[in-house]
């Protein structure tokens, strides 16, 4: 059974997997998908066509699928598609592709995403890949598995 915190704000049309928990004032959007027993900690906002694989524990401030950084971006539904595993710590940052680009960003699965990282735009990131602190990655950017990025 999931459990959501009374301030919590969750969208119509968010799609909640079983035993999902999910913090106070975190902010779901209408077209995320969060699969069975994931966590996620307070003030997480997730947005966009974001699709989180299970298992996945996300940290205070993360702040997945929101609009990418990129002035050709116009709006269009991109997806933000993050695997299994993953563990997603304080202040990390993922956009979904652009129009112009792949459409997607991918994540792979069993991957560590510490303190401040970011994922732009249009990057696939394997599995098993750690991005140590404020390590940063700009737009069209492919890791493979089992990487280690530094900040």
């Amino acid at each position: 059974m999931s459990q959501i915190h009374s301030t919590a704000i969750i969208e119509d049309g968010a799609v909640i997997g079983e035993d999902v928990e999910i913090g106070p004032y975190c902010i779901i959007g209408p077209n995320v998908v969060l699969d069975n027993n994931i966590k996620l900690f307070s003030h997480v906002v997730i947005n966009g066509y974001t699709h989180i694989g299970e298992e996945t524990v996300i940290h205070p401030f993360a702040a997945l699928g929101q609009p990418p950084q990129d002035l050709k971006y116009a709006g269009e539904p991109t997806k933000l598609l993050i695997g299994s595993h993953n563990i997603i710590r304080e202040h990390v940052t993922m956009h979904p592709g652009t129009g112009i680009g792949r459409k997607q960003t991918v994540v792979g699965s069993h991957g560590m995403f510490m303190a401040g990282c970011h994922v732009a735009h249009d990057c696939i990131i394997g599995d098993h890949v750690i991005f140590a602190n404020d390590a940063t990655i700009g737009g069209y950017v492919e890791v493979g598995d089992y990487a280690f990025l530094g900040g």
